[in-house]
């Protein structure tokens, strides 16, 4: 009887969840990128949108040419994070305005983080989780804002900022998953993985590690 090799694609080009799962001794097989309309519903809630964007990118990359073409064992995450203030649903920042719009309403505030993860198993089973964390913000002067934005990172980046960079000092509480706040919730993509048959300690196993 012949074994199946587990694969793993990941449908997002984002370096920050390919570092992720780095972080956690998993490289992908395979990246591909699923783009798919990211507008949100009439009435949609951040959390909704986290998760129905999540599903429908593994759902695309699923009848990608490429994927199709690993075979069997093929296991397939998508990911989509959400930022949150109530039910109001914060843009990836595109424009300095966009960035600056969003600064200044998490200035001083509370927001939350919806960060879901979608795996789609060789058996064809879909799961999904979601992460939501608490995050706070300082009061943000206007230098704050001003010098931020000049930095870039804010680009591209749900709610305007990016907490693996500069953001990080504008953090006075975050109560939940730093890696989703990030774009990759760890503990529940562990999760989905292992329950789903995926070898995630035989990689660590086989992996070197450069930690001390």
């Amino acid at each position: 009887m012949v074994e199946i090799r587990s694969k793993l694609v990941l449908a997002s080009a984002s370096p920050r969840r390919l570092s992720l799962l780095d972080r956690i001794g998993l490289a992908p097989d395979l990246l591909n990128p699923a783009d798919i309309d990211e507008t949100p519903l009439k009435r949609e809630t951040p959390r909704r949108l986290a998760i129905r964007l999540a599903e429908g990118k593994a759902d695309k990359a699923k009848e990608a040419p490429l994927v199709k073409g690993l075979g069997d064992g093929v296991y397939i995450l998508g990911a989509d994070t959400v930022v949150g203030l109530g039910r109001r649903i914060l843009p990836k920042a595109e424009t300095h305005q966009d960035a600056k719009d969003c600064l200044a309403l998490l200035s001083g505030r509370s927001h939350w983080v919806y960060s879901a993860v979608c795996l789609l198993g060789p058996d064809g089973k879909k799961n999904t989780r979601c992460s939501e964390t608490k995050v706070r913000f300082k009061r943000l002067s206007r230098d704050d804002i001003e010098t931020y934005l000049k930095c870039e990172e804010w680009r591209g980046k749900a709610g305007g900022y990016a907490i693996q960079g500069r953001a990080e000092a504008f953090v006075r509480y975050l109560a939940g998953s730093h890696s989703g706040v990030i774009g990759l919730p760890l503990y529940e993509t562990v999760t989905l993985l292992q329950g789903a048959g995926f070898p995630v300690y035989h990689h660590w196993m086989t992996q070197t590690s450069d930690m001390i």
